[in-house]
């Protein structure tokens, strides 16, 4: 084998690992709702909440939950996945931001903190840890609508 080759062989090999490694599981539990077709979240800015509270951006949309199966895991940010924390992931939001997020169905509300990347699932704006979706009483469906209000932004880090 010449070097050229030698050299083909181990970038095609790099890429495919690189590629493979950067795939991930699925981060919801399916239920019904997870076969409805994508949701355009509904975006409002600079509102006040009843606690007058300044929300800095408030979506509507579909959330999810993490399964027991991602605890003691590393997320996105570098922490170890605790189910019963009160945490989250979102797509695009900076690690550390604060979320209210609002079962619109029962009207139960958590506070969240944005530690991993995700939902994975197109018509999902937020995965949430056990933790929260059992204060918002999604744990049964697996699925719920939500408002997100963010209270502030984090870091990134």
């Amino acid at each position: 084998m010449n070097i050229s080759r030698v050299l083909t062989y181990f970038i095609s090999i790099s890429c495919m690992i690189v590629i493979l490694g950067c795939s991930s599981s699925p981060r919801f539990i399916d239920g019904e709702a997870s076969h409805s077709k994508p949701q355009k979240p509904t975006v409002h800015s600079g509102i006040k909440n009843q606690n007058t509270q300044k929300i800095l951006l408030s979506l509507e949309g579909i959330a999810s939950f993490y399964s027991e199966d991602f605890h003691g895991k590393l997320t996105s940010n570098g922490e170890i996945y605790d189910m019963n924390a009160l945490t989250a992931a979102h797509r695009t939001f900076p690690f550390g931001t604060k979320v209210r997020v609002i079962n619109l169905e029962n009207n139960k509300s958590v506070v969240v903190r944005i530690n991993d990347r995700g939902p994975f699932h197109e018509s999902r704006i937020i995965d949430l840890s056990y933790g929260a979706a059992k204060a918002l009483d999604i744990v049964q469906s697996g699925t719920a609508s939500v408002r997100l209000e963010v209270l502030g932004w984090g870091t990134g880090e």
